[in-house]
């Protein structure tokens, strides 16, 4: 499986611009900005990287759906269940 991104690529400073009394309640209880940045944004795009496949994909998975209705699966004569 492809990695959603290069973990090992350098770490880029950035400017952010957030709710100044989140930040200080934040800062209060010693969360890690940037650990907790990161992750939010890797569950971001990983939701978003698995809608775009779908959306990508759209027509394939709507063609196999048509065709397992008209003719079923695969090994449909051996299930027990």
């Amino acid at each position: 499986m492809t990695e959603l991104y290069n973990t090992a690529a350098p770490k880029k400073a950035t400017n952010l611009s957030i709710n100044s009394d989140l930040l200080r309640k934040t800062r209060e209880l010693n969360i890690n900005l940037s650990a907790t940045l990161e992750h939010a944004l890797r569950e971001e795009l990983s939701k978003r990287k698995a809608t775009q496949w779908v959306e990508e994909n759209r027509t394939a998975i709507q063609r196999y759906n048509d065709f397992v209705e008209q003719h079923g699966c695969f090994g449909d004569e051996f299930r027990e269940f």
